[in-house]
């Protein structure tokens, strides 16, 4: 199958939640854009400090397995059915996930190196891990793959790192569960642009301060 344009991906990119796990494309292709969204996507400073993790088979499985066990002590008897029937049909039915993380290290070297902006770095390491995200969710609809971006976190946190020992110092931002749409996403709404997008042309003026 033909790969979409960039911004064709980036039209039809949508949450998807009904999937299956047919190998429409294979694992290498996966690892091989995993690879290339870590070695092009901008960062603070160039700090690198986005981390993927990306579940094929029974580790994609084990997760949503971990999730609904940590799920069901949290949630109501007469709540839990619903979350159950969604994650099995929303996100372990795919065909793996991608584990978005923030390497705590990374952020914190850059604070000791520019105290400057030591407040800012947290928040700049997550608009380049948001960055990562978006990519890889354009680059996995260009593939025909459909996903979603799932926040179990930090419930599932401590699991996920016991489970496949992944360094302490990496924070667990997202999940994207993706697989082959069995079913087209509904119409969503669309603010006009006229209220999100302004263009200036002038000079413009000091009002003074901000009462």
């Amino acid at each position: 199958m033909e790969s979409k344009t960039f911004w064709d991906a980036v039209k039809a990119r949508r949450s998807i939640y009904a999937l299956d796990d047919t190998p429409i494309v294979p694992e290498s292709r996966i690892e091989e854009i995993a690879a290339d969204t870590l070695r092009y996507l901008p960062s603070p400073y160039n700090s690198q400090s986005t981390r993927l993790q990306l579940l094929f088979g029974e580790a994609h499985k084990a997760l949503w397995t971990l999730t609904l066990d940590i799920l069901r002590e949290k949630t109501s008897p007469k709540k839990f059915p619903a979350t159950e029937e969604k994650i099995r049909t929303c996100f372990m039915s795919g065909y793996g996930t991608v584990l978005f993380y923030v390497d705590k290290e990374a952020v914190d070297a850059l604070t000791a190196q520019f105290p400057l902006y030591a407040e800012r770095f947290a928040l700049w390491s997550q608009h380049s891990c948001a960055m990562h995200q978006f990519v890889m969710w354009a680059a996995l609809e260009a593939e025909g793959l459909g996903a979603s971006l799932q926040h179990y976190n930090p419930l599932i946190d401590d699991a996920v790192k016991r489970r496949w020992n992944v360094p302490a110092s990496w924070q667990l931002v997202a999940q994207m569960p993706f697989g082959r749409p069995v079913a087209a996403p509904d119409d969503k709404d669309v603010l006009p642009i006229e209220l999100r997008l302004t263009v200036r042309r002038d000079a413009g003026e000091d009002a003074g301060e901000a009462e």
